[in-house]
């Protein structure tokens, strides 16, 4: 019966999806509720709100359960796990042969340097230049000195950042120190990547759980490993140092491997209020954060290095990390040390200046090295100065053509393989339960705990010609109101309700005219006028009820004041442990619970429809949202790397798995540009083991 009765409206609905592409949403009246709820004057969320509510939260969680020494450590080794499932090194990938090569020397009175390179994983190349003492100690102390981000490129030759740092690995070795000095995958001799979100439009990153700092992590532990190999290395004091992009991968290696002994990064971390409130996102790389799949604040990244000694540099006026957010950053760690009894481990830094490279950072660094790996403390008299040219400490003279550093975010976080088709019933449940549970905790862990019915304050309402015409604010969390726009025979419980989850706006689209001005308004987001008024027969002669739902950042997204680009909202998303398209897929479930609850639609057969991105988050909605009857996805994209993005997906499944499991509950009809790829829908459609109902569409 159910197949039969979407035969007989099929019409309807074909009008209905390809009419409604693009939407328009044009000014909206002041609801007349009045309702202190309420808080948007338009159709946009509250971003302000939003990020300052959300950011709190979080930090007012981070650290919070610690009250003891004994709940840190039993805490800690769990948090060193999650940190490096954030950076995609759960599991570490193998330590196989680092294959070192020395391509050079340069020999100084005082020291010399070492070109070399070595494979942190097969074809994976680090480019580094080490710097030894004259005379060569029998047992050194060791740094490695990680680059921020200085392009050294002339003539599309790049020579590497840790050129642009050599004074320092030129001091230490002046000082008795072994000191590596490591290129970036960003700015080695052999060009990556670290700004895929940033710029590059790279968003499956995030459903890949992917971030360039995961690399930068792995290779300096690699980079460890090379310092432990060599025999005139004391492996029991190694330390770490590096400023901006380098401060911040010095914060990751020593949370991740303890064999760093001591720890000073300069101007490399803040905390979540400067990036997601204040905006300093926009001004970073994607290789300065984690995958926030567990919801961190960084300064607990930052406690995980205590009781080490740790000092913490930084300058008074730095645009990207700014002063307010490292002191509450030095705060949260100092609290881990008290715990310790080893507050005098730990250091604070604050020198005057921008963001730059200067004495009153580099002395300190210097002497807390010498004080924790070298245990005296003399007077510093010797400053750090550049001596070589860029191509005097070039490594290559040709790139190796099997390099993998130009793509290796391609293969860094493994990806889900589709499973054996399951022949089994249980087989197919067990699947799915592990499915669902992988979704809920990886991916949209962000979502909130909120269990009640959201609010559906009701703006507009009005009758003509014995249609009601009506639209709510939708309160899908405390600070995110949404519309909802339906269109329904007055006095009449609908026999169907189609809803359309739309993905964007369209201000050009006309309306009709004959209506009045607050008729206008909702009609004006479902279409032209002969679209309308292909609607209002429908909904007179077969009572059949239409509905249009916005979910957050459809429509322009402010913050700050400040209109916000796709790019600037989207990345705040994913410091929050979140994704703009994972929250609008909350979103969708929550407008389709109040859909629900307005009277007269909670028995209706339910229909959605949506297409593009928007039709994947519709699908994904449709899996955590029970009665939904049908499913109309057009233009759905094969696979989450052309699609949304949601936190670590493609590590658990890809969307012809989510169609399958979306079409055991209810009838799916997808249209797919991409007639390849969907071989274990298609494969799992016909198996004894589940009983999807799947309808591919033109």
């Amino acid at each position: 019966m159910k197949h039969r009765r979407f035969a007989l409206l099929r019409i309807t609905k074909i009008i209905f999806a390809l009419t409604l592409v693009m939407l328009l949403s044009k000014g909206v009246t002041q609801p007349t509720s009045d309702s202190a709820a309420v808080k948007t004057a338009s159709n946009t969320w509250a971003a302000d709100d939003y990020f300052k509510a959300e950011t709190a939260s979080i930090s007012q969680a981070s650290l919070s359960n610690i009250h003891s020494l004994a709940d840190w450590e039993a805490c800690r080794p769990e948090l060193r796990r999650e940190a490096a499932e954030m950076l995609g090194l759960d599991p570490m990938p193998e330590r196989t042969p680092l294959n070192p090569v020395i391509t050079g020397k340069i020999e100084e009175k005082d020291f010399t340097v070492e070109k070399l390179y070595f494979q942190s994983s097969p074809h994976l190349y680090v480019t580094a230049n080490l710097y030894l003492p004259k005379p060569l100690p029998k047992s050194a102390p060791a740094i490695l000195y990680l680059c921020g981000h200085l392009p050294v490129i002339t003539n599309d030759i790049s020579f590497g950042n840790k050129t642009a740092y050599q004074q320092h690995g030129i001091w230490f070795a002046r000082n008795g120190y072994v000191c590596l000095v490591v290129d970036t995958l960003q700015y080695g001799e052999i060009l990556g990547h670290h700004r895929g979100t940033y710029d590059e439009g790279a968003w499956w990153w995030n459903s890949r759980g992917y971030t360039p700092a995961g690399v930068e992590t792995w290779n300096a532990i690699r980079s460890l490993d090379y310092l432990d190999s060599l025999p005139e290395v004391d492996t029991n004091r190694l330390g770490v140092t590096g400023r901006s992009g380098g401060g911040a991968y010095s914060w990751f290696l020593a949370a991740l491997d303890d064999r760093v002994k001591v720890i000073a990064p300069v101007a490399g971390i803040t905390d979540l209020k400067n990036y997601c409130v204040d905006g300093m996102v926009d001004e970073h790389c994607d290789c300065m954060f984690l995958v926030n799949t567990y919801r961190w604040n960084y300064p607990m990244l930052a406690a995980l290095s205590a009781p080490r000694p740790l000092m913490l540099a930084n300058t008074d006026t730095d645009q990207f990390f700014p002063l307010d957010g490292v002191m509450r950053t030095q705060d949260a760690i100092e609290q881990i040390y008290n715990l310790y009894g080893a507050s005098t481990n730990f250091g604070l830094v604050i020198a005057p200046g921008p963001h730059k490279d200067v004495q009153d950072l580099q002395l300190p660094v210097f002497r807390w090295f010498n004080i924790h790996l070298k245990h005296e403390d003399p007077v510093i008299e010797m400053a750090a100065v550049k001596l070589f040219s860029p191509q005097e400490l070039k490594v290559f003279d040709q790139i190796p053509s099997d390099q993998i550093n130009a793509h290796i975010e391609d293969s860094f976080v493994a990806k889900a393989q589709p499973p054996k088709i399951p022949t089994t019933v249980e087989d197919w449940q067990q699947l799915k339960e592990t499915w669902m549970k992988g979704l809920r905790e990886k991916c949209f862990a962000g979502w909130p705990t909120e269990t009640g019915m959201p609010q559906a304050i009701q703006v507009l309402s009005e009758e003509q010609d014995g249609i009601i015409y009506e639209k709510y604010e939708i309160q899908s969390q405390s600070n995110v109101f949404l519309p909802l726009y339906i269109m329904k025979k007055m006095g009449a419980k609908p026999h169907e309700i189609f809803l359309r989850v739309a993905g964007s706006t369209n201000t050009n689209s006309p309306s009709t005219e004959n209506l009045n001005p607050a008729i206008r308004q909702i009609t004006s987001v479902f279409g032209s006028q002969n679209v309308i008024a292909v609607l209002t027969d429908n909904i007179k002669n077969r009572n059949v009820a239409y509905a249009v739902f916005l979910p957050r950042g459809v429509e322009p997204t402010t913050c700050n004041g400040i209109i916000l680009s796709d790019t600037q909202l989207r990345r705040r998303f994913m410091l929050l442990g979140q994704t703009l398209d994972g929250m609008r897929v909350w979103d969708i479930g929550r407008g389709i619970e109040a859909l629900r609850a307005v009277d007269g639609n909670s028995e209706a057969p339910l229909s959605l429809e949506a297409e593009r991105g928007m039709a994947v988050n519709t699908l994904y909605a449709s899996l955590f949202t029970p009665e939904i009857n049908e499913l109309q996805l057009r233009h759905l994209p094969v696979s989450q790397a052309e699609g949304p993005d949601y936190l670590n997906v493609l590590k658990i499944l890809d969307i012809p798995q989510v169609s399958a499991m979306a079409a055991d509950r209810c009838h799916l009809q997808i249209q797919s540009d991409q007639p390849d790829g969907w071989e274990f829908l298609r494969a799992i459609a016909a198996s004894p083991a589940a009983k999807p109902t799947v309808e591919w569409i033109k």
